[in-house]
Protein backbone atom coordinates (compact mmCIF):
# COMPACT_ATOMS: atom_id res chain seq x y z
CA UNK A 1 0.00 0.00 0.00
CA UNK A 2 1.07 3.56 -1.05
CA UNK A 3 1.43 5.35 2.26
CA UNK A 4 -0.24 9.11 3.07
CA UNK A 5 1.86 12.06 2.99
CA UNK A 6 1.62 12.44 6.60
CA UNK A 7 2.91 8.95 7.21
CA UNK A 8 5.39 9.78 4.19
CA UNK A 9 6.76 12.59 6.23
CA UNK A 10 6.63 10.55 9.78
CA UNK A 11 9.01 7.98 8.15
CA UNK A 12 11.54 10.29 6.62
CA UNK A 13 11.67 12.30 9.66
CA UNK A 14 12.10 8.86 11.91
CA UNK A 15 14.71 8.13 9.17
CA UNK A 16 16.21 11.31 9.70
CA UNK A 17 16.32 11.24 13.64
CA UNK A 18 17.63 7.89 13.62
CA UNK A 19 21.02 8.29 10.88
CA UNK A 20 21.84 11.53 13.29
CA UNK A 21 21.71 8.95 16.59
CA UNK A 22 23.80 6.76 14.76
CA UNK A 23 25.98 9.54 13.71
CA UNK A 24 26.23 11.26 17.23
CA UNK A 25 27.00 7.39 18.76
CA UNK A 26 29.98 6.84 16.50
CA UNK A 27 31.48 10.47 16.75
CA UNK A 28 31.13 10.52 20.66
CA UNK A 29 32.94 7.17 19.89
CA UNK A 30 35.71 8.79 18.50
CA UNK A 31 35.67 12.01 20.47
CA UNK A 32 35.71 10.09 23.95
CA UNK A 33 39.26 9.83 23.93
CA UNK A 34 40.15 13.42 24.00
CA UNK A 35 37.77 13.56 27.47
CA UNK A 36 39.72 10.47 28.61
CA UNK A 37 43.46 11.53 27.42
CA UNK A 38 44.57 12.06 31.20
CA UNK A 39 44.04 9.25 32.62
CA UNK A 40 44.75 7.01 29.43
CA UNK A 41 47.97 8.98 29.28
CA UNK A 42 49.05 8.57 33.09
CA UNK A 43 48.01 5.03 32.91
CA UNK A 44 50.16 3.22 29.90
CA UNK A 45 52.43 6.39 30.38
CA UNK A 46 52.09 7.90 26.57
CA UNK A 47 53.50 11.09 24.93
CA UNK A 48 51.58 13.30 23.72
CA UNK A 49 53.38 12.52 19.76
CA UNK A 50 51.84 8.91 20.93
CA UNK A 51 48.11 10.37 22.46
CA UNK A 52 47.92 11.76 18.65
CA UNK A 53 49.06 8.95 16.79
CA UNK A 54 46.08 6.99 18.97
CA UNK A 55 43.32 9.46 17.80
CA UNK A 56 44.11 9.84 14.30
CA UNK A 57 46.93 7.14 12.72
CA UNK A 58 44.15 4.33 14.29
CA UNK A 59 41.26 6.21 12.48
CA UNK A 60 43.08 7.73 9.02
CA UNK A 61 44.38 4.09 8.13
CA UNK A 62 41.50 2.30 8.42
CA UNK A 63 39.12 5.45 6.33
CA UNK A 64 42.08 5.62 3.22
CA UNK A 65 41.37 1.40 2.74
CA UNK A 66 37.53 1.41 3.49
CA UNK A 67 36.84 4.95 2.36
CA UNK A 68 36.36 5.40 -1.28
CA UNK A 69 35.31 1.25 -1.69
CA UNK A 70 32.07 1.97 0.85
CA UNK A 71 30.87 4.78 -0.54
CA UNK A 72 31.11 3.23 -4.45
CA UNK A 73 29.33 0.48 -2.75
CA UNK A 74 26.62 2.61 -1.44
CA UNK A 75 25.96 4.11 -4.73
CA UNK A 76 25.55 1.03 -6.45
CA UNK A 77 24.15 -1.16 -3.86
CA UNK A 78 21.72 -0.61 -1.16
CA UNK A 79 23.03 1.56 1.56
CA UNK A 80 20.85 0.16 4.85
CA UNK A 81 23.32 -2.88 4.19
CA UNK A 82 26.47 -0.85 4.02
CA UNK A 83 25.31 1.74 6.95
CA UNK A 84 24.43 -1.79 8.98
CA UNK A 85 27.50 -3.28 8.69
CA UNK A 86 29.81 -0.27 8.76
CA UNK A 87 28.44 1.28 12.15
CA UNK A 88 27.92 -2.27 13.76
CA UNK A 89 31.39 -3.10 13.13
CA UNK A 90 33.00 0.32 14.28
CA UNK A 91 30.38 -0.01 17.27
CA UNK A 92 32.60 -3.36 17.99
CA UNK A 93 35.52 -2.20 17.52
CA UNK A 94 34.98 0.69 19.74
CA UNK A 95 33.81 -1.45 22.41
CA UNK A 96 36.86 -3.37 22.57
CA UNK A 97 38.77 -0.52 23.61
CA UNK A 98 37.78 -1.10 27.28
CA UNK A 99 40.33 -4.39 26.79
CA UNK A 100 43.17 -2.30 25.24
CA UNK A 101 46.68 -3.28 27.04
CA UNK A 102 48.53 -0.47 25.80
CA UNK A 103 49.54 1.86 22.62
CA UNK A 104 48.83 -0.67 20.17
CA UNK A 105 45.64 -2.39 21.47
CA UNK A 106 44.63 1.27 21.88
CA UNK A 107 45.35 2.21 18.34
CA UNK A 108 43.57 -0.55 16.63
CA UNK A 109 40.18 -0.34 19.05
CA UNK A 110 40.04 3.31 17.70
CA UNK A 111 39.89 2.03 13.77
CA UNK A 112 36.29 1.55 14.81
CA UNK A 113 35.34 4.90 14.04
CA UNK A 114 36.53 4.65 10.73
CA UNK A 115 34.96 1.71 9.65
CA UNK A 116 31.70 3.45 11.42
CA UNK A 117 31.85 6.85 9.42
CA UNK A 118 33.64 5.21 6.19
CA UNK A 119 30.17 3.39 5.16
CA UNK A 120 27.89 5.48 7.39
CA UNK A 121 28.11 8.97 6.51
CA UNK A 122 28.51 8.83 2.56
CA UNK A 123 25.66 6.36 2.98
CA UNK A 124 23.60 8.32 5.07
CA UNK A 125 23.89 11.70 3.54
CA UNK A 126 22.54 9.62 -0.19
CA UNK A 127 19.78 8.44 1.73
CA UNK A 128 18.74 12.00 2.44
CA UNK A 129 19.52 13.46 -0.33
CA UNK A 130 16.84 10.88 -2.30
CA UNK A 131 14.39 11.22 0.76
CA UNK A 132 14.00 15.36 0.82
CA UNK A 133 13.45 18.00 -1.71
CA UNK A 134 16.68 19.95 -3.01
CA UNK A 135 15.13 22.99 -1.49
CA UNK A 136 15.62 21.10 2.02
CA UNK A 137 18.77 19.69 1.60
CA UNK A 138 21.54 21.99 3.61
CA UNK A 139 18.87 21.72 6.16
CA UNK A 140 18.03 18.52 6.60
CA UNK A 141 21.63 18.31 6.01
CA UNK A 142 22.63 20.45 8.91
CA UNK A 143 20.16 17.95 10.89
CA UNK A 144 21.92 15.34 9.78
CA UNK A 145 25.32 16.79 10.90
CA UNK A 146 24.54 17.77 14.04
CA UNK A 147 24.97 14.45 15.37
CA UNK A 148 29.13 15.17 15.75
CA UNK A 149 28.14 18.03 17.82
CA UNK A 150 25.88 15.71 20.01
CA UNK A 151 28.43 13.09 19.73
CA UNK A 152 31.02 15.50 21.08
CA UNK A 153 28.31 16.83 23.88
CA UNK A 154 27.95 13.54 25.08
CA UNK A 155 31.71 12.48 25.07
CA UNK A 156 31.95 15.54 27.18
CA UNK A 157 29.24 15.57 29.33
CA UNK A 158 28.13 12.01 29.98
CA UNK A 159 31.46 10.28 28.76
CA UNK A 160 33.11 12.33 31.71
CA UNK A 161 30.45 11.52 33.90
CA UNK A 162 30.94 7.57 33.50
CA UNK A 163 34.91 7.96 33.31
CA UNK A 164 34.47 10.03 36.98
CA UNK A 165 32.67 7.41 38.25
CA UNK A 166 33.19 3.92 36.73
CA UNK A 167 36.56 4.76 34.88
CA UNK A 168 37.79 5.01 31.26
CA UNK A 169 37.36 1.51 30.57
CA UNK A 170 33.96 1.29 31.63
CA UNK A 171 32.94 4.06 29.57
CA UNK A 172 34.51 3.11 26.86
CA UNK A 173 32.55 -0.16 27.25
CA UNK A 174 29.25 1.35 26.86
CA UNK A 175 29.60 3.72 24.17
CA UNK A 176 30.30 0.98 22.01
CA UNK A 177 27.48 -0.93 23.39
CA UNK A 178 25.11 1.81 22.66
CA UNK A 179 25.81 2.36 19.27
CA UNK A 180 25.48 -1.65 18.90
CA UNK A 181 21.65 -1.10 19.57
CA UNK A 182 21.17 1.45 17.71
CA UNK A 183 22.14 0.04 14.59
CA UNK A 184 19.95 -3.20 14.86
CA UNK A 185 17.08 -0.60 15.36
CA UNK A 186 17.98 1.16 11.77
CA UNK A 187 18.70 -2.55 10.20
CA UNK A 188 14.75 -3.32 11.93
CA UNK A 189 12.95 -0.28 11.17
CA UNK A 190 13.76 1.46 8.32
CA UNK A 191 13.48 0.58 4.89
CA UNK A 192 16.01 1.64 1.95
CA UNK A 193 14.42 4.83 -0.34
CA UNK A 194 14.40 4.63 -3.87
CA UNK A 195 16.31 6.53 -5.69
CA UNK A 196 15.19 9.66 -7.41
CA UNK A 197 17.14 10.49 -10.72
CA UNK A 198 17.45 9.89 -14.51
CA UNK A 199 20.22 8.86 -16.32
CA UNK A 200 22.21 11.97 -18.39
CA UNK A 201 20.09 11.49 -21.39
CA UNK A 202 23.15 11.91 -24.18
CA UNK A 203 25.67 12.53 -22.24
CA UNK A 204 29.11 11.87 -23.18
CA UNK A 205 31.17 9.02 -21.48
CA UNK A 206 33.34 10.37 -18.41
CA UNK A 207 36.64 9.63 -19.25
CA UNK A 208 38.46 9.78 -15.50
CA UNK A 209 37.76 7.70 -12.58
CA UNK A 210 35.00 9.10 -10.09
CA UNK A 211 37.67 11.07 -8.23
CA UNK A 212 39.35 12.04 -11.14
CA UNK A 213 36.91 13.28 -11.95
CA UNK A 214 35.94 15.49 -9.16
CA UNK A 215 39.28 16.40 -9.06
CA UNK A 216 39.02 18.06 -12.19
CA UNK A 217 35.82 19.79 -11.59
CA UNK A 218 37.00 23.07 -10.35
CA UNK A 219 34.23 23.88 -8.06
CA UNK A 220 34.27 20.50 -6.80
CA UNK A 221 37.92 20.49 -6.34
CA UNK A 222 37.82 23.99 -3.91
CA UNK A 223 35.21 22.23 -1.85
CA UNK A 224 37.26 19.28 -1.51
CA UNK A 225 40.61 21.54 -0.30
CA UNK A 226 38.41 23.95 1.73
CA UNK A 227 37.04 21.05 3.75
CA UNK A 228 40.11 19.57 4.19
CA UNK A 229 41.27 22.48 5.90
CA UNK A 230 37.83 23.45 7.90
CA UNK A 231 38.40 19.63 9.10
CA UNK A 232 42.51 19.99 10.07
CA UNK A 233 41.79 23.21 12.20
CA UNK A 234 38.58 21.43 13.74
CA UNK A 235 39.67 17.64 14.20
CA UNK A 236 43.02 18.96 15.65
CA UNK A 237 41.35 21.88 18.15
CA UNK A 238 38.53 19.22 19.37
CA UNK A 239 41.40 16.16 20.71
CA UNK A 240 43.01 18.50 22.34
CA UNK A 241 41.00 21.56 23.54
CA UNK A 242 39.89 19.58 26.84
CA UNK A 243 43.79 18.68 27.63
CA UNK A 244 44.07 22.42 27.51
CA UNK A 245 41.59 23.92 29.80
CA UNK A 246 42.81 21.06 32.26
CA UNK A 247 46.52 21.93 32.11
CA UNK A 248 45.90 25.47 31.25
CA UNK A 249 43.16 26.80 33.53
CA UNK A 250 43.61 24.02 35.84
CA UNK A 251 39.91 22.26 35.60
CA UNK A 252 39.41 18.86 36.71
CA UNK A 253 38.16 16.36 33.97
CA UNK A 254 34.25 17.02 34.77
CA UNK A 255 34.79 20.51 34.50
CA UNK A 256 36.34 20.79 31.53
CA UNK A 257 34.01 18.47 30.17
CA UNK A 258 30.99 20.80 31.42
CA UNK A 259 32.80 23.58 29.41
CA UNK A 260 33.44 21.91 26.61
CA UNK A 261 29.92 20.55 26.72
CA UNK A 262 28.65 23.95 26.01
CA UNK A 263 30.71 24.70 23.09
CA UNK A 264 29.24 21.61 21.77
CA UNK A 265 25.74 22.70 22.57
CA UNK A 266 26.73 25.71 20.48
CA UNK A 267 27.97 23.72 17.53
CA UNK A 268 24.33 21.62 17.32
CA UNK A 269 22.78 25.47 17.20
CA UNK A 270 25.21 27.26 14.50
CA UNK A 271 25.19 24.01 12.60
CA UNK A 272 21.18 24.48 12.46
CA UNK A 273 21.50 28.19 12.16
CA UNK A 274 24.02 27.78 9.10
CA UNK A 275 21.64 25.08 7.04
CA UNK A 276 18.49 26.96 7.86
CA UNK A 277 20.49 30.04 6.78
CA UNK A 278 21.60 28.91 3.67
CA UNK A 279 18.35 27.25 2.22
CA UNK A 280 16.33 30.60 2.52
CA UNK A 281 18.99 32.92 1.39
CA UNK A 282 20.06 30.45 -1.70
CA UNK A 283 16.26 30.61 -3.00
CA UNK A 284 17.71 34.46 -3.98
CA UNK A 285 20.74 34.18 -5.28
CA UNK A 286 22.09 30.54 -5.33
CA UNK A 287 25.89 31.91 -4.28
CA UNK A 288 24.68 31.74 -0.82
CA UNK A 289 25.17 28.09 -0.78
CA UNK A 290 29.10 29.13 -0.33
CA UNK A 291 28.36 32.46 1.21
CA UNK A 292 27.50 30.99 4.21
CA UNK A 293 30.37 28.61 5.34
CA UNK A 294 32.36 31.81 4.04
CA UNK A 295 30.89 33.87 6.27
CA UNK A 296 31.07 31.55 9.34
CA UNK A 297 34.55 30.80 8.71
CA UNK A 298 35.54 34.32 8.66
CA UNK A 299 33.79 34.74 12.48
CA UNK A 300 35.36 32.09 13.43
CA UNK A 301 39.01 32.15 12.90
CA UNK A 302 38.97 35.83 15.10
CA UNK A 303 37.03 34.35 18.14
CA UNK A 304 39.10 30.77 18.08
CA UNK A 305 42.41 33.06 17.89
CA UNK A 306 41.03 35.32 21.06
CA UNK A 307 40.23 32.24 23.05
CA UNK A 308 43.74 30.93 22.88
CA UNK A 309 44.77 34.05 23.75
CA UNK A 310 43.30 34.35 26.90
CA UNK A 311 45.58 34.44 30.26
CA UNK A 312 45.85 30.86 32.16
CA UNK A 313 42.92 31.41 34.75
CA UNK A 314 40.67 33.50 32.97
CA UNK A 315 38.02 30.57 32.57
CA UNK A 316 34.71 33.10 32.05
CA UNK A 317 36.62 35.14 29.12
CA UNK A 318 37.58 31.80 27.65
CA UNK A 319 34.18 30.46 27.97
CA UNK A 320 32.47 33.01 26.06
CA UNK A 321 34.74 32.87 22.87
CA UNK A 322 35.19 29.64 22.49
CA UNK A 323 31.41 29.05 22.44
CA UNK A 324 31.29 32.03 20.04
CA UNK A 325 33.86 29.84 18.16
CA UNK A 326 32.08 26.73 18.20
CA UNK A 327 28.99 28.33 17.04
CA UNK A 328 30.70 29.96 13.79
CA UNK A 329 33.41 27.17 12.87
CA UNK A 330 30.61 24.51 12.02
CA UNK A 331 28.43 26.89 9.40
CA UNK A 332 30.79 25.40 6.45
CA UNK A 333 29.88 22.11 6.57
CA UNK A 334 26.00 21.17 6.13
CA UNK A 335 25.95 23.49 3.24
CA UNK A 336 29.26 22.47 1.61
CA UNK A 337 27.88 19.03 1.57
CA UNK A 338 24.56 19.99 0.32
CA UNK A 339 26.58 21.99 -2.52
CA UNK A 340 28.36 18.49 -3.14
CA UNK A 341 24.90 17.27 -3.50
CA UNK A 342 23.77 19.58 -6.08
CA UNK A 343 26.86 19.28 -8.69
CA UNK A 344 28.13 16.07 -8.95
CA UNK A 345 25.59 13.35 -10.38
CA UNK A 346 23.39 11.47 -8.23
CA UNK A 347 24.52 8.13 -8.83
CA UNK A 348 27.97 9.24 -7.17
CA UNK A 349 27.01 11.17 -4.04
CA UNK A 350 28.17 8.39 -1.78
CA UNK A 351 31.16 8.49 -3.47
CA UNK A 352 31.90 12.02 -3.73
CA UNK A 353 31.18 12.73 0.41
CA UNK A 354 33.20 9.85 0.83
CA UNK A 355 36.00 11.76 -0.58
CA UNK A 356 35.59 14.47 1.33
CA UNK A 357 35.67 12.67 3.84
CA UNK A 358 38.67 10.52 2.97
CA UNK A 359 40.66 14.58 2.97
CA UNK A 360 39.37 14.86 6.48
CA UNK A 361 40.59 11.36 7.92
CA UNK A 362 44.11 11.85 6.27
CA UNK A 363 44.59 15.68 6.57
CA UNK A 364 42.20 16.56 9.61
CA UNK A 365 41.80 13.29 11.72
CA UNK A 366 44.90 11.74 10.61
CA UNK A 367 47.71 14.81 10.60
CA UNK A 368 45.42 17.59 12.96
CA UNK A 369 46.21 15.80 16.24
CA UNK A 370 49.68 14.42 15.65
CA UNK A 371 50.84 17.31 14.25
CA UNK A 372 49.06 19.54 17.14
CA UNK A 373 50.90 17.02 19.76
CA UNK A 374 53.89 17.15 18.22
CA UNK A 375 54.09 20.76 17.72
CA UNK A 376 53.24 20.82 21.78
CA UNK A 377 55.64 19.03 22.37
CA UNK A 378 58.22 21.18 20.29
CA UNK A 379 57.37 24.03 21.92
CA UNK A 380 57.53 22.77 25.64
CA UNK A 381 60.74 22.05 25.62
CA UNK A 382 61.32 26.12 24.66
CA UNK A 383 58.31 27.62 26.19
CA UNK A 384 57.62 25.65 28.99
CA UNK A 385 53.82 24.88 29.83
CA UNK A 386 52.55 26.96 27.15
CA UNK A 387 53.42 24.38 24.11
CA UNK A 388 49.90 23.31 23.62
CA UNK A 389 48.26 26.83 23.35
CA UNK A 390 50.86 27.84 20.65
CA UNK A 391 50.07 24.43 18.78
CA UNK A 392 46.22 24.80 18.85
CA UNK A 393 46.61 28.66 17.70
CA UNK A 394 48.41 27.23 15.13
CA UNK A 395 46.01 24.58 14.03
CA UNK A 396 43.41 27.38 14.14
CA UNK A 397 45.10 29.29 11.82
CA UNK A 398 44.32 26.49 9.36
CA UNK A 399 40.73 28.00 8.94
CA UNK A 400 41.95 30.76 7.03
CA UNK A 401 43.54 28.45 3.87
CA UNK A 402 40.18 26.45 3.97
CA UNK A 403 37.99 29.92 3.78
CA UNK A 404 40.06 31.17 0.78
CA UNK A 405 39.51 28.22 -0.78
CA UNK A 406 35.53 28.24 -0.30
CA UNK A 407 36.00 31.59 -1.50
CA UNK A 408 37.72 30.34 -4.71
CA UNK A 409 34.39 27.64 -5.54
CA UNK A 410 31.97 30.44 -4.48
CA UNK A 411 31.12 32.28 -8.18
CA UNK A 412 31.88 28.54 -9.87
CA UNK A 413 28.86 27.53 -7.63
CA UNK A 414 25.58 28.35 -9.95
CA UNK A 415 26.83 27.39 -13.20
CA UNK A 416 28.28 23.76 -11.88
CA UNK A 417 24.61 24.02 -10.23
CA UNK A 418 22.55 24.53 -13.35
CA UNK A 419 24.42 22.12 -15.56
CA UNK A 420 24.16 19.18 -13.28
CA UNK A 421 20.75 19.58 -12.86
CA UNK A 422 20.02 19.99 -17.00
CA UNK A 423 21.80 16.57 -16.96
CA UNK A 424 20.46 14.78 -14.29
CA UNK A 425 16.76 15.91 -13.86
CA UNK A 426 15.14 13.97 -11.07
CA UNK A 427 12.29 11.74 -12.09
CA UNK A 428 10.48 11.79 -9.38
CA UNK A 429 10.10 14.07 -6.80
CA UNK A 430 9.65 13.39 -2.98
CA UNK A 431 6.85 14.82 -1.62
CA UNK A 432 8.18 17.73 1.11
CA UNK A 433 7.67 16.61 4.88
Amino acid sequence: MTPTPEAAARRRSYTLMLLTLLSALAFMDRQILAVLLQPVKAEFGLSDLQIGLVTGLGFSLSFVLLGIPLGKLADRGERRAVLTWSRGIGALLGAAGAGATGFWTLLVSRAGGAVSDAGGAPASISMLSDLYPPEKRSRVISIFGTGGSVGALLALVLGSWLAQQFGWRVTMAVIGASALLATLVLRWTVAEPPRHHAAAAGAAPERRGALGQLWHTPVTRWLIVGAGFALLAGYGFGAWNNALLIRRHGLSLQEAGMISGGAALASIIGALVSGTLADRLARRDSRWQLGVPVLGLSLALPFGLLYLSMPAGAVGAATVLMVAYAFFVVWWAAPCYAALSFVVPPQRRATAHATIMLVGSLVGNGLGPIFTGWLSDVVDRVMPGDGLRIALMVIVAMLLPGLLALARALPLFPAARTANEALHAPAASPASP
